[in-house]
C-alpha cells in the first residue's frame, strides 16, 4: 500500500484528466466524476482494495464511495474476483440462457420480499431496470402516468430527467436538453415523505396513474430516510388506488438488511429495481416482483424488453459470489455498528468546533449536511452549505479519504472499513472541522 496520503489529483491524473477531455465529454464517462460541485481535478483510480482506492499519483485513500455503493465487501474481495476469472475462462459473452443466471435469479428471489413468490428479469444496469419496470407498470395497469418524488434519481430515462437528484443536481441541471416535453407531461412530481401529496395527486387524476417509483430510503438527494409511516402510506394508497408500488432499491438492496429497504421496514412493493451491488461490482440490474405484473413481459406478454448482454456471465458469477458471502457471513449487523460510531464520531467533532453539521445512517448507508435542522426532502437537503462541504471534501481528501464529489450523494461502508481506517477518518474530520469558516 501507498504511504502517499494525498488523494487530491496529483500530476499523473491532471495529465490524464487532460488528456481525456480531448476525447470524452468533460473528461469523464458520468458526470459527477468530474468534480464540478466541489473545485479541482479527479484524481484518477488505478486500482482498489479493501476499502482503499489507490490512485495514479500513488495515493492510497480510505472510500466512502465504494463504487457508489455494491462494495459491501470492499473491493476486490477475492471470493468474487475469482468467481469472475472462473467464469472468464469459459467465456466473457454468450447472448443465450445458461445454468447460472436460474441460480442468480433463484437466489435474488430467495432474498428480496416482493420476488419470493414472484419472478426477476436479469438487465445490465440499474436504468434499465428502473425504465423497464415502469414501463411494465404502465403496460399492467393500461394507465401512462407516474409519479416521482423531486429530487430522486432513478436512472437516466427520458421520463424520469426531471428534478432529477445525483449528477443533475450537483450540475444544477434542471433537467436535460434533448428530452421532449412529451416525454415528461405525463411525469408527476411530488416531495420524498410527503404521502399526502401522492394521496392528492391521485385524487386529481383519478383511474390514470399507473405506478409511483421510490427510494425508499433516497440517496441521491444525499442520504435522507423515510419517515415513520411514509412507505406505509404509499402502500395503502397504491393498493387502493389500483396503481403499481415500486422501489427502487439499487442503492439499498442488500445494503440496509440482506433483502434490502422492504425487508428494513417491512413494506413490501409490487416491484423492485436492483442494481450495483446484485452484480458485486460489475455491471448488472434486475427488477421483478408480483407474478402477475412480471408475467406481462415479453415473451409471456405483450411488454417488450430484452438486452444481449442481460444475464452477462461474468457479472452473475460476481453476483452469486457476494449474496453467498452475505448469506454466510451475515454482516449487517457489525456493518451498521460501525457506521453509527463512524457518524456519531463526525458529529460530536463538528459541534466541538462549532460546525453545523447533520447526520443520518441506515445501516452501512450513511449522509450528513452542512446544516443545523434535520433534512427530509430535496428542498430541505438544498438548504445545505455547499461550499462548506466542498472545502470539507478536499481537505479530507488531502488527509487520505475520499468521499463522493457531490453533497447529493450517500455515502457507504463496508466489511473491510476496519478500526483503523475509522480512527484516521475521525481524526481527519476533526482537523478539517477545526479549520472550517465557523457558522
Amino acid at each position: 500500500m501507498s504511504t502517499r496520503e494525498d488523494g487530491r489529483a496529483g500530476p499523473r491524473s491532471k495529465e490524464l484528466f487532460a488528456a481525456a477531455q480531448k476525447v470524452i465529454p468533460g473528461g469523464v464517462n458520468s458526470p459527477v466524476r468530474a468534480f464540478a460541485s466541489v473545485g479541482g481535478e479527479p484524481p484518477f483510480i488505478r486500482k482498489a482494495t479493501g476499502c482503499h482506492l489507490v490512485t495514479e499519483d500513488g495515493a492510497a485513500v480510505i472510500d466512502y464511495v465504494g463504487s457508489w455503493g455494491p462494495a459491501l465487501l470492499g473491493h476486490a474481495h477475492p471470493t468474487v474476483v475469482e468467481a469472475v476469472i472462473k467464469a472468464a475462462r469459459d467465456g466473457l459473452s454468450f447472448g443465450a440462457a445458461t445454468a447460472a443466471e436460474v441460480e442468480f435469479a433463484e437466489r435474488i428471489c430467495e432474498f428480496v420480499p416482493s420476488m419470493r413468490e414472484g419472478m426477476v428479469r436479469l438487465v445490465s444496469s440499474g436504468t434499465e431496470a428502473t425504465m423497464s419496470a415502469l414501463r411494465l407498470a404502465r403496460g399492467f395497469t393500461g394507465r401512462d402516468k407516474i409519479i416521482k418524488c423531486e429530487g430522486g434519481y432513478h436512472g437516466h430515462a427520458d421520463m424520469l430527467l426531471v428534478a432529477a437528484g445525483s449528477g443533475a443536481a450537483t450540475l444544477n441541471i434542471p433537467g436535460s436538453a434533448g428530452v421532449p416535453v412529451q416525454a415528461v407531461r405525463d411525469t408527476l412530481l411530488v416531495p420524498y415523505n410527503d404521502a399526502e401529496a401522492v394521496s392528492q395527486l391521485f385524487g386529481a387524476h383519478p383511474g390514470q396513474i399507473a405506478a409511483i417509483i421510490v427510494e425508499p430510503v433516497a440517496g441521491n438527494m444525499g442520504c435522507i430516510p423515510p419517515r415513520p409511516g411514509y412507505l406505509e402510506a404509499l402502500r395503502e394508497i397504491t393498493t387502493r388506488e389500483g396503481a403499481v408500488l415500486i422501489f427502487d432499491e439499487v442503492m439499498t438492496g442488500f445494503r440496509v438488511a440482506p433483502g434490502g429497504a422492504q425487508e428494513r421496514f417491512g413494506v413490501t412493493p409490487d416491484l423492485t429495481c436492483l442494481g450495483k451491488i446484485v452484480g458485486g461490482g460489475m455491471p448488472v440490474g434486475a427488477y421483478g416482483g408480483r407474478r402477475e405484473i412480471m408475467s406481462k413481459i415479453a415473451p409471456l406478454g405483450p411488454v417488450y424488453q430484452g438486452g444481449t448482454l442481460s444475464g452477462n456471465p461474468l457479472s452473475v458469477a460476481a453476483g452469486l459470489a457476494t449474496l453467498d458471502l452475505i448469506k454466510r457471513d451475515k454482516p449487517h449487523d457489525a456493518l451498521e455498528a460501525t457506521t453509527k460510531l463512524l457518524c456519531e464520531g463526525l458529529a460530536t467533532r463538528a459541534k466541538a468546533h462549532g460546525v453545523d453539521f447533520t447526520h443520518v445512517a441506515v445501516g452501512p448507508m450513511f449522509g450528513f449536511f452542512f446544516q443545523a435542522e434535520p433534512v427530509w426532502n430535496y428542498e430541505q437537503a438544498k438548504r445545505s452549505d455547499l461550499d462548506r462541504f466542498a472545502r470539507f471534501h478536499s481537505e479530507m481528501l488531502a488527509r487520505g479519504v475520499y468521499f463522493a464529489p457531490s453533497q447529493f450523494e450517500a455515502a457507504f461502508l463496508s466489511t473491510a472499513h476496519d478500526d483503523a481506517a475509522i480512527e484516521h477518518t475521525l481524526a481527519a474530520a476533526d482537523a478539517v472541522f477545526a479549520a472550517l469558516p465557523k457558522t
